[in-house]
């Protein structure tokens, strides 16, 4: 294969941070280049710099072997390079075909003004590729997450790029999606780009990587055909130590039912029965649009039921809002937790005490004192990684972000958490560490709900499985019968599992 880029002895210093240390990486023509290693690794660092948001302070960039100089979004995106952020990068107020048509959008022979049927035409022609049939004209705003993250991806492949940057692609993709995806880097290969894949979810490197390279705390430590490797070495590579392994073994007795659904309704939601019980991980698996997240916003009354009930530690509740869910002790990690989990640019401090600052008054203040006190103890207890509970959020790694919204969550002493891809864009050495504190929380007699759209993460933690089908649980199984093939059964008609191969 050409070689296609080459980014030689990169470094990038913050202050009292070394992001990254002399790093060396290269791309062909027609490959798929896997990046791997924890967060703040330096994985999107070094990315960052390719597509110019970042400045390098040493080092060398590359292109068919001349150097070029990358200072900025655009000299990426003039030498044919296009990166989709892990955090999306596109106008919630626009259309689906106005995002992906965005900065380059078709004119009208006469008149300054946009030919929209061009524009949704190159739309349609990108989503087909992928397989996808998006209302052209609805606003990102009205997508899903996962729609959302079709869309940028529909955006990038349309520009015909020589290079592209997939930072954790599939983070909230179905198989099906994920399948789909594949299918649309296999031929963007044959054509000879360069495709520089991020990914925490080891069988992906396996189903579609060529090569890999391992960062870790910004160090380079190894690159290698991905055929010549096996997840436990990447594991080790990663972490810098072995793990014995990725999902810790829960033993936990089940108490009496905490959390009830009778008869459940409400939007695409259809007439929903089940029952979560003390010290049990319930997993809600299902393919976009089944009615997972939605059931969620039901039961934290961020969406009107329109049937049935639902009952907390036997009592009958009807909370009409997300305060009254929280008062009753239910709490919502959300899916786009920097969207709706967290506040950015706000510190530690706030995000932790943010849902239970009547706790903390001194008459109508707030008593800083024991705010830093109970933020001092979920930062100690959860191990989050940070020099100063005042840090913004914005600064911290996707996996302390989520620990930061755990916290909150603790603070307001919930007794039922429902956790809506609680990993997603999380390296494996965090995971395993949110799943240890799912397993104490349970242990302490709390019920947990899992939405995921990761399979193996729900084997890996659930008890129980419940899968959902067009606003139905079209069944539940126990830990020891369910398998990937049975869930994507229940899930849809089914097609064939693209990490199978």
């Amino acid at each position: 294969m050409t070689s296609l880029l080459s980014m030689q002895a990169i470094r990038k210093e913050y202050p009292g941070v070394l992001a990254l240390h002399d790093v060396s990486f290269d791309l062909r023509s027609g490959e798929v280049h896997c990046l791997l290693g924890e967060n703040g690794a330096g994985k999107s660092t070094l990315m960052k710099i390719l597509a110019g948001a970042l400045q390098k302070d040493a080092g060398e960039i590359l292109m068919d072997g001349v150097p070029v100089n990358i200072t900025a979004p655009s000299d990426a995106k003039r030498h044919g390079i296009a990166m989709i952020y892990q955090d999306l990068n596109l106008v919630a107020d626009l259309s689906v075909a106005e995002n992906i048509s965005l900065g380059r959008e078709p004119m009208m022979k006469f008149g300054p003004f946009i030919d929209v049927e061009a524009s949704e035409s190159i739309a349609a022609d990108a989503l087909n590729q992928l397989g996808e049939t998006l209302d052209l004209k609805a606003p990102v705003s009205s997508l899903s997450h996962a729609q959302r993250q079709i869309v940028e991806i529909a955006k990038a492949i349309s520009r015909k790029n020589r290079i592209l940057v997939l930072d954790e692609p599939s983070a909230a993709l179905t198989v099906q999606e994920l399948h789909n995806l594949f299918r649309v880097l296999e031929r963007l290969k044959s054509d000879g780009v360069g495709i520089i894949y991020i990914s925490h979810r080891l069988e992906e490197i396996f189903a579609i990587g060529d090569r890999l390279t391992v960062l870790r705390d910004g160090v380079h430590i190894r690159t290698c055909p991905v055929a010549e490797t096996d997840r436990q070495s990447l594991i080790r590579w990663m972490v810098g130590r072995d793990m014995e392994q990725e999902y810790p073994r829960f033993n936990l007795e089940h108490g009496t039912e905490i959390l009830g659904l009778e008869n459940i309704s409400g939007g695409i939601v259809q007439n929903v029965n089940l029952s979560l019980s003390r010290g049990e991980i319930l997993g809600i698996a299902g393919l976009v649009g089944s009615g997972r997240t939605e059931l969620a916003h039901l039961i934290f009354g961020e969406a009107s039921r329109e049937e049935g009930k639902v009952f907390l530690d036997g009592a009958e509740i009807n909370p009409r809002s997300p305060r009254e869910a929280i008062n009753l002790g239910i709490g919502l990690l959300t899916e786009d937790r920097n969207a709706y989990g967290v506040l950015m640019q706000m510190g530690i401090r706030e995000n932790v005490t943010l849902s239970n600052l009547r706790s903390l008054l001194r008459g109508p203040f707030i008593n800083k004192q024991k705010e830093r006190s109970v933020t001092m103890h979920y930062v100690d207890e959860l191990r989050i990684k940070t020099p100063d509970i005042d840090q913004p959020v914005e600064h911290l790694s996707g996996g302390n972000r989520q620990k930061v919204v755990l916290a909150r969550w603790l603070c307001t002493k919930s007794k039922v958490l429902i956790f809506d891809e609680p990993t997603a864009g999380i390296d494996v050495g965090v995971r395993y560490e949110i799943y240890t504190l799912m397993g104490e929380l349970v242990n302490q007699g709390m019920g947990i709900l899992v939405i995921s759209s990761d399979f193996p993460e729900l084997l890996g933690i659930c008890d129980r499985i419940a899968v959902m089908c067009r606003g139905r649980v079209n069944g539940i199984l126990s830990r020891h019968e369910a398998t990937q093939e049975k869930l994507m059964t229940l899930a849809a008609e089914i097609v064939e599992d693209p990490l199978a191969a």
